[in-house]
């Protein structure tokens, strides 16, 4: 009998998908608890209270000049006014009549931000859907398909949004970039809906990209997009300019012109990896290069045309994404192509990550975790030893490290801004790792979550 051996790609592709399958389980499970464990206290309430026992990272352990292991400790932290008030020495803190929480050992980490989510179609918090069949579906059928399906989920979209944004808290997530659905079929409404969401969620700062799903020009939705600026929305948004719109130049410059119009940013979903995708990409950059208001305004997301450029080809365009301040926001994709996201952040350009969809018509596999994401950077990147765990925490983080390169800590500082997360780690390379739990996340000081 002759057995068929899969390809390396194919090998090494099934094992970081059961090895991330893995992760998840695992973390599940060591967050269960006994059912007679006793309740924790809650969390203090508003933005003054002391956290006792909670475990810092101080600095690496070396063996011949590698990074074997991370040295912590347990301090007692102050926070007032949203920020780090004091950080001492578990049992030296001064007498406080403070409201007190015991931390047990919980390891601190930065919050995480969600940078590229969609709030405001969601099948979270109702019944179980799962998409519909993709196989020789193009993006014009799941056009189609949503102009059905929006106007079913208007009338929950406020109270999903508000579920989505209560499950990122229990993530760890404090901040997000949230496209929304500007289109013929519901027009502001979702915005609308969006909106009255995140002001019933006032600790959750959430930036708003205004999205033509259905086609900037196709669907003639640009009176729609300059209603949505008047409204608030920080970033005009655009989608595959030539496989959409069908003109590239026209779909892009319409879209440039609302965001310098009205002083925005501009964010884009750009998934053609044909050399539509390139020349797309290198007409964004000579667009900000002759338009110096956008310089540092735009995100490229997605962006899966620079997984088909290597070599010179590559390095020219990153270095043009760098020189115009153009950010990346990749949802790391399992596939046949793997982002070059080390070497775009090795050329100076910002790379985010993001949810993109929990669960709707298009993907029903997020967790809206970003430790996971954290996890699958370091899996695709081959960062598997402590210390390249360490650094893959950056990308849910928004850069923020707990220590330096050098092991120097540097995270958390007084009067830094008190946003985190309390997971049940020893270090950021297990919380990457493993996928921590996390017990409790704080925005600007105010607890948000405790498990």
């Amino acid at each position: 009998m002759t057995v068929t051996s899969p390809s390396r790609r194919d090998f090494l592709q099934q094992g970081l998908r059961l090895t991330a399958a893995g992760s998840l389980l695992a973390a599940g499970m060591s967050h269960a608890a006994p059912d007679n464990a006793p309740a924790r206290p809650p969390l203090p309430q508003g933005d003054r209270y002391q956290l006792r026992n909670v475990r810092l990272e101080e600095g690496f352990e070396r063996e011949g000049g590698e990074v074997i292991a991370t040295h912590t400790a347990l301090y007692d932290i102050t926070v007032q006014a949203g920020r780090f008030a004091a950080i001492e020495r578990a049992g030296q803190a001064r007498v406080s009549d403070l409201p007190q929480w015991d931390a047990a050992g919980a390891l601190l980490l930065p919050r995480t931000r969600d940078m590229h989510i969609h709030l405001d179609k969601t099948f979270y918090g109702g019944p179980w859907q799962a998409p519909r069949p993709r196989q020789g579906k193009t993006i014009m059928d799941m056009i189609a398909r949503e102009q059905v399906l929006i106007p079913q989920l208007l009338p929950t979209s406020q109270a999903r949004a508000e579920a989505l944004i209560d499950l990122l808290y229990s993530k760890g997530t404090t901040e997000a970039r949230s496209h929304c659905n500007i289109d013929p079929v519901s027009g502001l409404q979702s915005l609308a809906h969006l909106q009255q969401a995140l002001a019933n969620r006032p600790h959750f700062h959430c930036e708003i990209v205004a999205f033509p799903q259905h086609g900037l020009l196709r669907a003639q939705v640009e009176g729609l997009m300059r209603e949505a600026m008047q409204q608030g929305v920080q970033f005009a948004g655009g989608l595959d300019p030539t496989r959409v719109d069908g003109a590239m130049q026209a779909s892009l410059d319409a879209m440039f012109q609302i965001a310098v119009d009205f002083n925005r940013g501009v964010d884009i979903h750009l998934h053609e990896t044909a050399p539509s995708g390139v020349a797309a990409i290198h007409y964004m950059i000579d667009t900000v290069a002759k338009t110096p208001q956008l310089k540092g305004k735009v995100t490229l997301s997605h962006g899966f045309a620079l997984a088909t450029l290597e070599g010179r080809a590559l390095d020219s365009t990153l270095a043009g994404l760098a020189e115009q301040q153009i950010s990346v926001a990749s949802t790391l994709p399992l596939g046949k192509l793997t982002m070059p996201l080390p070497q775009l952040q090795a050329a100076g350009v910002t790379v985010m990550t993001g949810t993109d969809s929990v669960i709707d018509h298009w993907s029903p596999f997020g967790t809206g975790s970003m430790l996971e994401k954290a996890n699958l950077y370091a899996q695709l990147y081959r960062s598997a030893d402590e210390f390249s765990l360490s650094r893959a925490l950056h990308i849910a983080t928004g850069g923020i490290l707990p220590l330096s390169d050098r092991g120097e800590r540097q995270w958390p500082q007084l009067q830094d801004d008190a946003s985190m997360m309390l997971v049940a780690a020893s270090c950021s390379a297990e919380a990457v790792a493993r996928i921590a739990p996390v017990c409790a996340t704080f925005h600007r000081g105010v607890p948000v979550f405790s498990a």
